[in-house]
C-alpha cells in the first residue's frame, strides 16, 4: 500500500513535469508559429545566445538558426518567447507599425534598470516617448548641433587628443568612453537635459559610440588607402577655410562626403546593437506564420547589414561601396539607429561627434597600433584585450 502511494505520487510528478516541458516547447498560438526551438525550460537558449564568436560576422547563434530555419525563427531568451527576424521587408513593416501592431520593448532586466514599468499602457508609453523626443531634439537636433554642440564637441576632442599624446600608449576604447562620460556633465549639456534624457541617449551612446570609434580606428590603421583619402578630404577643408583658426562649420560637416561613407561603413560592419526589440500587441501574420500577441520581436541589424546578397563581400571594409548605394537598399538594410518613429534621436549627434573626432585626429595626429584589436561578438561588439595605440603630433 505504502509503495503504491509513492509510485502514484512519483508518476503524477513525472507526468506534470512532462506536461510542463511539452507546453514550454509548444507555446499556444492562434495559428502556425515560425520554426525554431524554445530551448531548455526557464533559460531557453539564453546561454547559446551569449556564446562569443571571434569575428565581425553575424553571431554564430543567429547565423546557424537562419541557415536552419530561414529569416524568421522563434526562440526563448531570458524566459521570454522571441521571434528573431532578418527579413528586411518584415522589419521595415514592423518599424512602421509602432502603436498599431507593436510597441517599444526591453527585456525585463533592462526595463527595470531604466525605470520602465512594462505593464504600463501603450498610450502612456507613447506620451512619454513624444515628450522625451521633443525635449531631446531641442538639445540634440540639427539646430542645436549647428549652433553650439558642434563647436563644443570639437573643443573637447582637441583637448582630449592633446592630452593623449602625452601617453606612450593608451587603451583607445576606455579613453573614448571617458571622453564621452565628460560630455554628460553640466559643462557640456544643460542640467535639465541631463536629468531627463541622459540615460536614454548618452548612456546608450557611451557604449555604442566608443565601440564604433574603436572599430573605426582599428579599420583605418589596417587600411592605409582609406586613411589617406580621409586625410586628403579634411586637409582640403582646412586649405579652403577662410579663417584657419575657426572650427568646423555646419557647411563643412555636410560636405565631408568620404567621411560620411567611412562612418556608414563602420556602422554597417560594427552593428553594435545586437538586436532591436518590439513587443507584439496583437497577433501578427507574416509569410503564413503567426506571431502571438505579447511575444517579443527581435530585429537583428547585423543579419541585414552583413548580408552577402545585399552587400558584396560584406566583411570587407569598403567605404567606396556607399558612393552609389540605392536609397531603397539603405532604407531596409541599413538600420544602425533603428527605424520608424523610434529612430534614434541621437543619430545625427553620433555622426557629428564621429566626424568631428576624425577631423581633429587626421589633420593633427598620427596613429600607431601597439597591440590588441581582436574582435568578438558576445553578442555585442567587444574588444577582449582592448586596442592599444600611440597618438603623436604631426607637426612640431
Amino acid at each position: 500500500m505504502y509503495w503504491s502511494v509513492w509510485l502514484c505520487v512519483v508518476s503524477l510528478f513525472i507526468a506534470s513535469i512532462t506536461h510542463w516541458v511539452y507546453k514550454w516547447r509548444n507555446p499556444k498560438c492562434n495559428g502556425k508559429l515560425p520554426p525554431g526551438s524554445m530551448g531548455f525550460p526557464i533559460i531557453g537558449e539564453t546561454i547559446q545566445f551569449f556564446i562569443p564568436s571571434k569575428s565581425l560576422d553575424v553571431s554564430s547563434f543567429i547565423k546557424k538558426r537562419m541557415k536552419k530555419y530561414g529569416p524568421l525563427f522563434c526562440t526563448n531568451l531570458a524566459g521570454r518567447p522571441v521571434v528573431v527576424s532578418s527579413d528586411p521587408d518584415f522589419n521595415y513593416y514592423i518599424f512602421q507599425q509602432e502603436g498599431k501592431l507593436v510597441e517599444l520593448w526591453y527585456m525585463d532586466s533592462i526595463a527595470k534598470l531604466v525605470g520602465l514599468d512594462t505593464s504600463q499602457s501603450i498610450a502612456a508609453t507613447g506620451y512619454v516617448h513624444k515628450y522625451l523626443r521633443n525635449l531631446a531634439l531641442a538639445h540634440f537636433g540639427t539646430e542645436a548641433l549647428k549652433g553650439r554642440l558642434l563647436s563644443k564637441a570639437e573643443d573637447m576632442i582637441r583637448t582630449r587628443l592633446h592630452d593623449w599624446t602625452k601617453l606612450p600608449a593608451l587603451e583607445f576604447k576606455s579613453c573614448v568612453s571617458s571622453m564621452i562620460d565628460d560630455m554628460k556633465k553640466e559643462k557640456f549639456l544643460s542640467d535639465d537635459f541631463v536629468v531627463f534624457v541622459m540615460f536614454g541617449i548618452l548612456f546608450a551612446s557611451f557604449e555604442t559610440i566608443s565601440s564604433t570609434l574603436t572599430l573605426a580606428i582599428k579599420l583605418l590603421i589596417e587600411h592605409p588607402l582609406v586613411m589617406q583619402q580621409l586625410i586628403e578630404e579634411h586637409e582640403a577643408i582646412l586649405k579652403n577655410r577662410e579663417d584657419p583658426n575657426s572650427g568646423i562649420s555646419w557647411k563643412e560637416y555636410k560636405s565631408m562626403t568620404f567621411t560620411h561613407q567611412v562612418i556608414n561603413e563602420v556602422l554597417r560592419l560594427g552593428s553594435v546593437a545586437p538586436g532591436i526589440l518590439r513587443r507584439a500587441i496583437k497577433d501578427i501574420q507574416v509569410n503564413g506564420y503567426t506571431i502571438p500577441s505579447g511575444w517579443t520581436i527581435m530585429v537583428v541589424p547585423a543579419a541585414l547589414q552583413l548580408n552577402p546578397d545585399t552587400f558584396v563581400d560584406p566583411l570587407t571594409f569598403n567605404p567606396w561601396r556607399w558612393k552609389d548605394m540605392g536609397v531603397g537598399v539603405v532604407a531596409k538594410n541599413f538600420i544602425p539607429f533603428g527605424g520608424g518613429s523610434r529612430l534614434c534621436i541621437g543619430a545625427e549627434f553620433a555622426k557629428v561627434l564621429m566626424t568631428t573626432f576624425f577631423h581633429v585626429l587626421v589633420t593633427n595626429y598620427r596613429l600607431t597600433k601597439i597591440k590588441g584589436g581582436q574582435i568578438a561578438r558576445s553578442p555585442v561588439l567587444t574588444f577582449g584585450n582592448g586596442l592599444h595605440i600611440n597618438i603623436s603630433k604631426k607637426h612640431g
